[in-house]
């Protein structure tokens, strides 16, 4: 009694698994979703050199005696403030001479003058003296220009370099003292192919990565684009601007450039809803009776997962966009979702 109790069951379930696998079978399980619009951009890639905003290296002017240094290493130092002072003991007495000439000059010229105004002096001694006493200004002027090139001061604000000077060393004129950057905001110099220079635009925004900071990206924009392309790399140099408050990139720096342009709104699909057959593109649309039909479409280009229709779809068709494997044109398919049902992947 008990097996021939439990046999009707086994055949309803025999039954039942067939059925399942007979409607796999005959109507393939797929998930199919409507083209929806999607924002795309054209995208440029390239490297980049970064450069300081402002950056100038401080050279002693003449071969002197190094008195006094006013920075540190990495400090920041304002426009305007003393870098360096070199020895000028000869230069002030050479001025202190010359400021004397001058005003005995000067006064010497006011007593010509008096004397003139009674007739007792000539035009040519008022003359001569005159030269004299511009002679003696001259002399006091050039004596104050050489105490000023021995007085070195910072010509914009910014951070000096290390310093690789003390006081005490006797400089030549030329050698270095200090290196002086402005980087409250970073000069970013990269190459673009001349065939992409109708892509790019003053104001165009970029996102540029460094190395030192994996998953940070900076944002600038495009402030100038060199005139002349290279006949040599048959490319063009285009410089952007990035700000830099907190001084994260130095100048130097190697980046990986992203340009966006040509911004538009255009059809897309899951990439995953996209077969490829040499050169050609196919998605299967679904239509009347669950039937899909095998559909040659135009693709531009892909990003974030999506592919861009150019041609072959219409706003609003559902597409296939998972269980595309096993579908061959005009077959009929088995909607996932009505039931909590899944498509099948490619392997089963």
């Amino acid at each position: 009694m008990r097996i021939s109790a439990v046999i009707p069951v086994i055949f309803l379930l025999s039954a039942c698994g067939g059925a399942k696998d007979s409607h796999r079978g005959d109507a393939p399980l797929v998930r199919a979703d409507a083209t929806a619009t999607k924002r795309f951009t054209d995208r440029i890639d390239a490297v980049g050199t970064a450069f300081a905003n402002e950056q100038v290296v401080l050279s002693a002017p003449v071969t002197e005696r190094i008195t006094r240094l006013n920075f540190g290493d990495g400090g920041y130092i304002a426009k305007g403030q003393v870098v360096a002072v070199l020895a000028q003991g000869q230069e002030t007495a050479q001025l202190q001479q010359a400021g004397a000439r001058a005003t005995e000059a000067r006064q010497q010229l006011e007593r010509l003058d008096a004397l003139k105004a009674r007739g007792f002096a000539t035009r040519a001694a008022v003359d001569a003296q005159t030269a004299l006493a511009a002679s003696a200004s001259a002399q006091a002027a050039e004596a104050r220009a050489s105490i000023g090139d021995r007085v070195i001061r910072a010509p914009f604000s910014g951070w000096v370099s290390l310093r690789n000077i003390s006081t005490g060393a006797v400089v030549t004129a030329g050698t270095e003292i200090a290196t002086i950057s402005d980087v409250s905001r970073i000069k970013l110099d990269f190459t673009v192919p001349e065939t992409l220079l109708a892509s790019l635009a003053v104001g165009q925004g970029i996102d540029a990565v460094a190395a030192a900071y994996p998953g940070r990206e900076f944002h600038g924009t495009i402030a100038s684009i060199d005139p002349v392309v290279s006949p040599e790399t048959r490319a063009v140099t285009v410089r952007a601007l990035l700000p830099n408050p907190d001084r994260a990139l130095k100048p130097g720096m190697l980046m990986t450039v992203a340009v966006e342009s040509a911004a538009r709104n255009s059809l897309s699909v899951p990439e995953l809803a996209v077969v490829g057959e040499g050169d050609k593109s196919y998605v299967f649309v679904v239509g009347d009776g669950s039937k899909v039909k095998r559909t040659a479409v135009k693709i531009g280009a892909r990003q974030g997962g999506a592919v861009e229709i150019l041609q072959g779809l219409k706003p609003g068709q559902r597409v296939v966009t998972e269980g595309v494997v096993k579908l061959t044109d005009g077959m009929k398919v088995a909607l996932a979702g009505a039931r909590g049902e899944r498509p099948a992947a490619a392997g089963d």
